[in-house]
């Protein structure tokens, strides 16, 4: 604190100002900078700790305030939504108990403990009320109250969920609870809440679901709203649009109709690729692995169990072991009470990077070897909970386009710059816009604070120099080290985190790596994780939502159909497949002799990129007479020279990266 009881605010500009101790942070807004942003803050960050806008200055310290313009905006009224939304339920429906209410990547959701179901007509009576509660304008107002002073209100309140995360809390080392009260009803929570519930605009409830308290199916069940809030109207309107097309595109709907995948229960998690599927999944196994073959990459092959000691080592046996398939010592006996997974001698391997850092260390290495460009797309195993896999975007088994390498300090700058290019040349091909965020190190991780301190300043010193904008993400990084995240914008606007570049400093030191500079001594390498299209699963997921199945020419299952329109068109037909085969594309014949309308309205199910029809006319030209998928008058091309279509498909089946 400055003298004579001021305090000096720090701005994000770097401007500074000082003001008496204990001005809010609402008052230093409008007195301090302007009446527009003071009408417009939401909430603020003081310090890098979020307040609300009655927070008291009382220390010197950096202050940003955040507005409906900003992303954290939007998850703020959400967080008010739920409440407002909490309280509305216990107006409507007396008796009914409130258990918890976060947020969520498309809007919040609220747990309540209710013996009779919501119904449709319940959720349209709520989504009412909690609008016009917005309407009402009632602050949100924060009170700090002791252990027993909470209990005592709860308690009185009949909230025994309340109650028993309260005592969760207090038993953690808390000193007081912050409560949020707008009208007459209160929760607690962290906050920050926004100055009222008039600044959320508009609230959907979406569905109605069961849950479990604490996630466990012994505790009570509950129900689950979910919902969500915009600024806006026109925002709602925007995000309810997209939600129809993402239900049109759905990967598990088109995966079906388009005959590219399917699960079984007697294997949960793991796809079983059709044909046509395993066309896509290939043409993506070949792009990559031509890619990095041509920017100087290995592609090696590595085994898939491994024993303990290799995640002991690496860390992950103490860290990750939940997330692992673990094989059991069968002629071990297990002790009374002793955890099963004490048993575990081995796992299948859910990454790559430690058995590569076993493929390093197996001969001596030379600086004249390095950047070591390893690439893998082996089979890895994670074990995911049941209920949380959800088509090709969660599953226990998949493939990866991984790769790790191994290089000096000084060679960092030019492998970063190298590898941006490369993932945007990727992204490219796709129709992919990408952003990039900079995550730092989180709570849970290995090494010491000046190793971090170290990879986090390399990399971010080679991130700015490709001169990528970037969000910074604090604590987001591996638990090994920092990295940079690439989210894609698909054709419907969905954001989606795909590749990563993770600068690590720790495994080498773990794994005793080194390699023999030009002094003739040893010296330590440090390790780059890269994956551009993340896991191949995945990626397809993503891809056949983008594309909503209609695959550019090079990716597609079924690059052209040819529809012979009588039975004496066939020997052409077959001819012209025949010629189109050679050239390496993947052609089928319609031979269900029917009319040429229904044969072309097939092949655009099919989402087929190019349909053929051959006839009388086609003959006598040596042609086809071409129909791209799908309508209207630029989509039928006429009669075109066989040779000079086949032309045009070598060009467009070129892979493109």
């Amino acid at each position: 604190m400055s003298e004579h009881g001021q305090v000096t605010i720090t701005l994000p500009d770097g401007a500074s100002k000082q003001v008496p101790a204990g001005t809010t942070v609402a008052d230093f807004v409008r007195t301090q900078i302007g009446t527009g942003l003071a009408k417009a803050a939401l909430f603020a960050k003081y310090d890098g700790a979020e307040v609300d806008l009655t927070k008291p200055l009382d220390h010197d310290g950096a202050l940003a305030i955040f507005t409906s313009k900003n992303p954290e905006g939007l998850d703020l009224v959400r967080h008010d939504a739920a409440h407002i939304v909490a309280s509305v339920v216990q107006r409507l429906f007396p008796g009914t108990q409130v258990t918890i209410g976060p947020t969520t990547d498309e809007g919040f959701y609220y747990d309540f403990f209710r013996e009779k179901p919501f119904t449709p007509e319940d959720l349209e009576a709520i989504e009412k009320a909690a609008n016009e509660e917005i309407k009402k304008d009632l602050p949100f107002v924060r009170k700090e109250v002791s252990k027993d002073e909470a209990l005592a209100l709860f308690g009185r309140l009949g909230e025994k969920f309340k109650l028993e995360i309260i005592e969760d809390i207090f038993a953690k080392g808390a000193k007081t609870l912050s409560l949020y009260s707008h009208g007459d009803w209160v929760d607690f929570c962290l906050g920050p809440h926004g100055p009222s519930t008039g600044r959320v605009g508009v609230i959907k409830l979406l569905s109605v679901a069961g849950a479990y308290w604490r996630g466990d199916h012994r505790n009570a069940q509950l129900q689950r709203i979910y919902g969500t809030a915009f600024f806006n109207q026109k925002d709602l309107d925007a995000w309810t649009h997209q939600q129809e097309e993402a239900r049109k595109r759905d990967h598990r709907k088109l995966g079906k109709d388009l005959d590219l995948f399917g699960f079984h229960p007697a294997a949960p998690g793991a796809v079983f690729w059709t044909a046509r599927g395993t066309v896509i999944y290939t043409a993506l196994q070949n792009a990559m692995r031509r890619m990095c073959l041509a920017n100087g990459y290995e592609e090696i092959k590595t085994p898939l169990i491994y024993n303990k000691m290799l995640w002991e080592t690496s860390g992950h046996w103490g860290k990750y072991r939940e997330n692992m398939f673990l094989i059991l010592d069968t002629e071990s006996e297990m002790k009374e009470g002793q955890p099963i997974e004490d048993l575990a001698h081995s796992s299948l391997k859910p990454m790559n990077c430690p058995s590569h850092y076993l493929f390093y260390g197996m001969k001596r290495r030379s600086y004249r070897e390095l950047p070591l460009r390893l690439h893998t797309q082996d089979v890895l195993h994670r074990n995911e909970p049941v209920g949380a896999l959800s088509g090709l975007t969660r599953v226990r088994q998949f493939q990866q386009d991984d790769a790790h390498i191994m290089l000096m300090e000084s060679q960092i700058p030019d492998e970063v710059a190298a590898l941006t290019n490369l993932i945007a040349k990727v992204y490219a091909a796709f129709g992919l816009e990408f952003t990039a965020k900079f995550a730092t190190r989180p709570e849970k991780r290995i090494g010491d604070d000046a190793l971090w301190d170290k990879a986090e300043g390399a990399l971010k010193s080679a991130l700015e120099k490709t001169g990528l904008p970037y969000e910074l993400k604090p604590g987001d990084g591996a638990f090994y080290g920092p990295k940079i995240d690439f989210d894609v914008s698909d054709s419907i606007g969905r954001k989606w985190q795909l590749g990563t570049i993770q600068l690590d400093y720790n495994a080498p030191e773990r794994f005793d790596m080194s390699y023999i500079g030009d002094d003739n001594k040893e010296h330590r390498p440090v390790v780059i994780h890269r994956a551009i299209y993340g896991s191949f699963e995945r990626f397809i997921g993503i891809l056949i939502e983008h594309f909503a199945g209609n695959f550019p020419v090079w990716l597609a299952p079924e690059q052209a159909r040819v529809l012979p329109v009588a039975e004496r068109h066939h020997a052409f037909a077959e001819e012209v497949a025949a010629k189109l085969r050679a050239a390496d594309l993947r052609v089928d014949i319609d031979r269900s002799h029917g009319k040429v309308g229904a044969m072309i309205r097939d092949a655009q199910l099919a989402k087929i990129p190019y349909a053929l029809v051959v006839g009388d006319k086609e003959v006598e030209a040596g042609g086809v007479s071409v129909r791209k998928h799908g309508t209207g008058k630029e989509a039928d091309l006429g009669l075109v020279k066989l040779a000079d279509f086949l032309e045009q498909m070598k060009r467009e089946a070129a892979i493109p990266y």
